[in-house]
């Protein structure tokens, strides 16, 4: 049995640009797009924090060091520069690999610059 699992989260990025006119993806900052483990052409689902909007492109790469999340093509009509947005990568796993499973999440503040690190959310408390 093969299980679907959360790969890489990438918490409350800004978006820096929607550029309609582009290709369609989401360009990331390459350094990002390493840290997280998220590959570049990868499918990832982006979830609008401001306005609910939640939708699937995939990952390019942007230049290192740019702090860019630039959403393209259509999906850019779902997002403004400045909205917060949350960006997952979906992998399969068997259950051996299960065993050793933990997900790369990183934090970012309002600059897209990484502040945090995890491979576990907290338990919500009522």
């Amino acid at each position: 049995m093969h299980t679907t699992m959360l790969k890489a989260k990438l918490h409350r990025a800004t978006v820096t640009h929607a550029e309609l006119g582009y290709e369609g993806s989401c360009a990331i900052d390459g350094k990002i797009l390493d840290y997280s483990g998220i590959r570049e052409y990868e499918q990832i689902q982006i979830y609008n924090v401001n306005n609910g909007e939640r939708f699937t492109t995939y990952a390019i790469r942007a230049e290192d060091g740019s702090g860019i999340f630039s959403v393209n093509g259509a999906a850019a009509r779902l997002v403004c520069p400045g909205d917060y947005i949350i960006v997952c990568a979906y992998a399969t796993y068997s259950e051996e690999e299960l065993e050793k499973y933990e997900p790369n999440l990183i934090y970012f503040n309002d600059d897209n610059e990484m502040v945090r690190t995890s491979h576990s959310i907290p338990v919500q408390a009522a």
